[in-house]
């Protein structure tokens, strides 16, 4: 009874010490997670990752709550009651390693056959990144530091993981709002994109029809494209070798062919369980006193300024490419240069079955989508390249 009544003491104190604003704070992150939790529930919105964010924000902010560390020993500087998730983050975010055992399983769900049958569709990839530059610029415009805004812009990726990288890596304090709009964008994406590719095209050029001319990919290219790519990016920005590498390794368990049950045990468990965790785990910076600000804000609306302008750049690079071509592309295909695998490239070719019923582009947008993929990683290696720490 004495430790029960020790607790309630501290309970009841704890409640009392805090103002009116600090619960009304409290009171609005728990609606905020109950409301990743709806999306997830309700409409199937990422739902490995918003579940265990919104339960993981409620968790967060309840008082005294021991899932976080409480109270820093101003000698060490380590917490006198260490939290669970605290503990978590340090030891698979901090360190980059959590997002960084996401991409084996990421790469081992990727075919790159469309990719290969069709290189060029690697350049569309590419032209989508623009929106992450120009967000950056942006975002130091509007006072965020130089670190920060580079961390905001990479949400225009539609990378997850990647953005959890790059934020980590700058140490941004802005990390929950950044994964937050960052995984909340790429569920949009049937949203987002229709009525950004429509903007800058015309009914005439989303019904421009692009025969698929199936070829057969040899087994020994598809292994050693994961492993040129690996190198080629090396050399070409250092620090995304640990991005690429990954990734491409989880891909070159799946083409090898002697390691079938590792593959599924990645493309299936692994992501899953690493998914769950970073979910759960990253809301250790969805405390109140973090998270609710004008900055959030902010990020959220750069991160969609971010997606709409990686979007319409894909679009205009397949216009700009169709002014020296003979034979024309569809420039919806350009949307699919974001790295949303395979949602974006299924919402493109879903849109050309709607403006003519025999028009099918799902093997071309796929073949840009996994370029995005490339690219986005790419771009964020780029990034942590040019701007130091």
């Amino acid at each position: 009874m004495d430790a029960l009544s020790q607790f309630v003491q501290s309970l009841l104190g704890s409640l009392l010490s805090m103002n009116g604003i600090e619960i009304a704070k409290m009171l609005v992150m728990w609606v905020i997670g109950g409301a990743l939790i709806y999306l997830a529930i309700k409409k199937d919105m990422e739902p490995t990752l918003l579940l265990p964010m919104g339960f993981g924000a409620i968790l967060v902010n309840l008082p005294l709550s021991g899932v976080i560390d409480q109270g820093i020993d101003a000698a060490t500087g380590i917490a006198a009651e260490p939290g669970a998730l605290s503990e978590l983050f340090r030891a698979g975010i901090d360190n980059e390693l959590f997002p960084l055992l996401l991409f084996i399983g990421i790469g081992a769900m990727i075919d790159f056959g469309p990719l290969l049958q069709n290189p060029k569709l690697l350049l569309f990839g590419a032209a989508a990144q623009f929106g992450i530059f120009f967000t950056i610029t942006a975002a130091t415009l509007l006072g965020f530091s130089i670190t920060d805004a580079a961390s905001i812009g990479i949400i225009g990726a539609a990378d997850g993981p990647t953005s959890i990288f790059v934020g980590t890596y700058y140490g941004t304090k802005y990390i929950g709002a950044i994964i937050v709009a960052a995984y909340s964008y790429m569920a949009l994406v049937p949203i987002i994109q229709p009525p950004c590719i429509k903007l800058v095209t015309t009914r005439k050029e989303r019904c421009i029809r692009m025969p698929y001319e199936a070829k057969q990919t040899s087994k020994t290219v598809r292994i050693l494209f994961p492993i040129m790519v690996t190198v080629i990016a090396g050399i070409v920005a250092p620090r995304s070798v640990a991005l690429v590498g990954f990734l491409m390794f989880g891909n070159l368990l799946r083409e090898c062919g002697v390691l079938g049950s590792l593959s599924e045990a990645a493309q299936n468990v692994l992501a899953n369980l690493i998914t769950l965790l970073l979910g759960i785990t990253v809301a250790t910076k969805m405390q109140a006193e973090l998270f609710l600000t004008w900055q959030t804000l902010m990020i959220l609306a750069l991160g969609l300024v971010a997606f709409i302008f990686d979007t319409i750049g894909g679009v205009l690079f397949a216009k700009l490419i169709n002014l020296f071509s003979k034979k024309k592309v569809n420039p919806m295909i350009g949307a699919c240069g974001i790295s949303a695998f395979p949602m974006s490239s299924r919402v493109v070719a879903k849109m050309a079955l709607k403006e003519d019923p025999q028009n099918f582009i799902l093997m071309q947008a796929a073949g840009v989508n996994v370029g995005g993929q490339i690219a986005s990683v790419i771009a964020g290696g780029l990034i942590l390249n040019l701007i130091a720490r």
